[in-house]
């Protein structure tokens, strides 16, 4: 492991927006559960949790653009979701904050109805058929997604693979849940929905490197199905 990696490692356990419990934690009704609003953010605003943050710096590009909201970035790698948790810090920003662990863990961490919107940004689409059910848009993620949603919460898919994004679109409508918007090309679209320049504005690491190399972009926003 690299120094700079350890660094950041050691960093994060200093930094207050920075939340890394254990395996163990999680599985043993997680102190911040149903909390997270008047622990960490000490207000009533909307929570929206990124899956797979990365660097974070689309958590912190939506934190910046709704200072409203309360935003958690979710990922495994701390030492990415690092640079997106010491821009909030220098930055004075209080709507953001960042959480180490795996995704499949989540409804560990949030109470029902306690999330407002889910942001998914350019997961791996896991194109193999013997992974499918690590795509984050699998049946069995988007129950746990449903669990920790409000009843009329929003989810959001940002991804450059057609494979996903078409996978996606097949799975909510055999479902049954509500696709609200659905474009195949966010950046060569004549037209949005009003308030979305935030989708074309706020880019990840990834979506500049997969634009750069001529990728389309699409996007999916959806509600579940109310049974």
């Amino acid at each position: 492991m690299g120094k700079n990696k350890l660094a950041r490692f050691e960093e994060n356990l200093r930094l207050p927006n920075v939340i890394q419990p254990t395996r163990a934690e999680a599985l043993d009704n997680f102190h911040l559960k149903g909390k997270w609003r008047s622990e960490i953010f000490k207000n009533e605003n909307p929570i929206v949790v990124e899956l797979g943050c990365g660097k974070g710096e689309y958590s912190v590009g939506l934190a910046r653009a709704f200072p409203e909201k309360n935003f958690i970035g979710i990922d495994i790698k701390g030492a990415r979701f690092w640079f997106g948790a010491k821009e909030a810090m220098e930055s004075n920003m209080n709507n953001v904050a960042f959480l180490r662990t795996q995704i499949e863990l989540l409804d560990c961490f949030f109470e029902e109805n306690e999330v407002d919107e889910i942001w998914i940004t350019f997961p791996d689409p896991q194109i193999k058929y013997r992974r499918t059910k690590h795509r984050m848009t699998h049946p069995d993620f988007l129950e746990r997604y449903r669990k920790v949603l409000k009843p009329e919460g929003i989810v959001h898919l940002k991804t450059d693979s057609e494979f996903l994004h078409g996978y996606t679109l097949g799975i909510l409508q055999g479902s049954g849940h509500e696709i609200l918007t659905a474009h195949h090309d966010i950046y060569g679209a004549p037209e949005y929905e009003p308030n979305t320049e935030h989708l074309r504005e706020i880019k990840t690491y990834y979506e500049e490197l997969f634009s750069s190399k001529g990728k389309t972009i699409t996007y999916i926003k959806f509600r579940f199905r109310q049974d």
